[in-house]
């Protein structure tokens, strides 16, 4: 999944988090958020004896804690307990804390943002758009590159309707469409860019956009037609789709004499943040 990690400070003490653009979640360090709440210098002991408490009454934050690689003070990277923003308000109510209703200002106010744009897709849409534009994408690029996230999530609708699970299926199931129409899975097409935790779709070119985004949108019209049921029929749909952008793909080739799977990454095609023509692109160098 594609993450974006960061550190904010409430009340002088820092609080490791995780973006997460598929699941579009905050997930926070536990201990850290225990820190600030207690003052306690030995926060992963209190977190365990927690954790016991919160296992033997069944609860619901307990189950749904995660681990994610964090950065630590050495400056390596562990695996770490995380919750995201719903289960650190649960967990709030288990820590006894006079810090706990200005945290949960806090919380709020960091996520305010993130969470209008989960309530209301269109406010999502226009924060993708201002965030592309501050990052040097052109206008082209940005317009191809909406279309493509409404037509991934359309197929991600369709294989959700098909019995598909979110972690098990849909890396599989992309692999399919990404092989069929590119030659290469998701990691081995990031690997040919040279890209390490960078999203791939950021890295396309506009024309290998189009052909990703044909490739799903015909897998996702087939669904439609076809109602497959189970991993194995929404495979072979997905593969079918991503052979439709094949066929377009060689068809381009045959036109140009070249091929157009590019290595090139965001860096080589986007403009310089300071040479746009948008006023807020200037924010980010300032």
């Amino acid at each position: 999944m594609a993450q974006e990690e960061a550190i904010q400070l409430f009340d002088g003490k820092h609080i490791r988090y995780v973006w997460d653009d598929e699941q579009e979640k905050y997930f926070f360090s536990v201990v850290d958020v225990i820190q600030v709440l207690t003052d306690t210098n030995t926060p992963r002991r209190y977190w365990s004896d927690l954790k016991r408490k919160l296992a033997a009454e069944g609860s619901e934050v307990y189950e749904k804690i995660v681990q994610l690689k964090l950065p630590a003070a050495d400056g390596k990277k562990y695996l770490t307990d995380v919750a995201d923003t719903e289960q650190v308000f649960r967990l709030i109510q288990s820590i006894p804390s006079k810090k706990a209703e200005p945290f949960k200002l806090w919380l709020a106010a960091l996520g305010q943002e993130r969470m209008n744009q989960l309530q209301d897709p269109e406010l999502s849409i226009e924060q993708a758009i201002k965030d592309y534009r501050r990052l040097g994408y052109s206008e082209d690029w940005i317009n191809q590159r909406i279309k493509t996230i409404e037509i991934r999530k359309g197929l991600t609708d369709e294989w959700q309707r098909g019995g598909m699970q979110e972690n098990r299926d849909y890396a599989l199931l992309t692999d399919i469409i990404s092989k069929a129409w590119s030659g290469m899975t998701t990691r081995e097409y990031k690997e040919f860019k040279g890209l390490r935790k960078e999203s791939l779709r950021d890295n396309m070119t506009n024309v290998e956009l189009m052909l990703n985004g044909l490739a799903e949108a015909a897998a996702t019209e087939l669904s439609k037609r076809e109602n497959p049921k189970g991993f194995a029929q929404n495979a072979q749909v997905a593969r079918r789709g991503g052979d439709v952008a094949h066929v377009a793909r060689e068809r381009l080739e045959q036109e140009l004499g070249d091929t157009v799977i590019s290595d090139k990454r965001a860096m080589n095609f986007t403009n310089p943040p300071e040479e746009l023509p948008f006023n807020d692109a200037k924010e980010v160098t300032e």
